[in-house]
């Protein structure tokens, strides 16, 4: 990394969502200038950014990845983006399997393209551990083949293709490949293997755990945007073309529930019942560690216990029927095209 840190003017697409929500007041704190570009389905202003939506270095711009001429407005004068935006889980994307590939995938070189055309520098594109598939070896590591099981994962691995096809000297490209996210944000999704199982805790005093033995990676939530913060100060030649994993704790679902229960309270029950999804995931962040030096600080606790603190403040509403928390059930609700 540089000594001083570098300033940059970043596009953050999909940065109302979960994971922007939190991202977006870090930049600004980290002295960037912001643009988001979103459609503000799960809320807009101080539901997502609090007292950040008057910084004077963030500009929103409430439009669809998917139109060009609002794609080169969102990026005049950046010269980073931070891609987010996408239909962002299975369920959610088989909602709509042509609504999903025309984000997630159709709308996706017409942005790198654009992005060059602006003469943005650096692109960080959030791809998913799940382009992986299902595999045999312990630890599931960057040089292994990509096997998506799903379109949502297949088009994340197209996307990765698309983006090493656009790369040029001076854009840098670097492919982050998250686990499953987890702890409190102010857009929050409890549509999420540990954020669930916390909101059930609390609300109902019983997680349901289907299955229990399948292994899944979590990362919490500021690890997860102090990294992409990381992304905007390596040396070019650290990152250039390269792809890392981004994960941490690599955990059985009911070996989480039992963690859960930890920070809840030891009344919480815990019911397990057969699943036929016993689709198991051990993703190693080795390489990031190595390469990069980046290591996550924040544990499945920290995240369980951010919630808890959460629901004790009133800043989560009724928790297991507001649409807002759950991405399919808005996408429904709104019947998006």
């Amino acid at each position: 990394m540089t000594e001083s840190k570098k300033s940059w003017n970043v596009l953050v697409t999909g940065g109302a969502g979960y994971v922007g929500s939190n991202l977006i007041p870090k930049l600004l704190d980290a002295g960037h200038a912001v643009t988001v570009l979103d459609l503000f389905l799960y809320g807009e202003g101080e539901d997502v950014y609090g007292d950040y939506t008057a910084h004077k270095a963030l500009r929103q711009v409430k439009g669809d990845l998917r139109n060009i001429e609002t794609v080169r407005d969102a990026l005049a004068g950046c010269d980073a983006v931070i891609h987010l935006a996408c239909i962002s889980n299975d369920p959610s994307y088989d909602l709509d399997p042509e609504l999903g590939k025309s984000i997630n995938f159709d709308a996706f070189r017409p942005l790198v393209q654009a992005a060059k055309a602006e003469g943005v520098k650096r692109f960080v594109y959030a791809s998913s551990s799940s382009v992986y598939g299902i595999k045999d070896e312990p630890e599931v590591t960057e040089d292994l083949a990509l096997e998506p099981l799903t379109d949502y994962s297949k088009f994340k691995a197209m996307c990765e293709e698309v983006l090493e096809e656009e790369r040029e000297p001076g854009f840098v490209t670097l492919t982050i490949r998250p686990s499953t996210v987890c702890g409190y944000a102010r857009r929050l999704r409890l549509d999420l293997t540990v954020n669930i199982l916390t909101a059930h805790a609390v609300e109902n005093g019983k997680i349901t755990v289907f299955g229990g033995t399948q292994k899944r990676p979590n990362l919490h939530i500021d690890d997860m945007t102090d990294l992409y913060l990381e992304c905007l100060q390596y040396e070019d030649q650290m990152i250039d073309g390269k792809t890392y994993n981004a994960g941490y704790e690599n955990h059985t679902v009911g070996d989480i529930a039992k963690m859960v229960r930890d920070v809840v309270g030891d009344e919480v029950e815990i019911v397990t019942t057969p699943s036929d999804d016993l689709r198991s995931y051990h993703v190693s962040s080795e390489k990031m560690k190595n390469e990069l030096g980046f290591v996550p600080t924040h544990t499945i606790a920290d995240a369980v216990q951010d919630l808890m603190a959460a629901f004790k403040a009133g800043k989560i509403s009724d928790p297991m029927s507001n649409e807002n928390y759950y991405n399919i059930k808005t996408m429904q609700d709104l019947g998006m095209k």
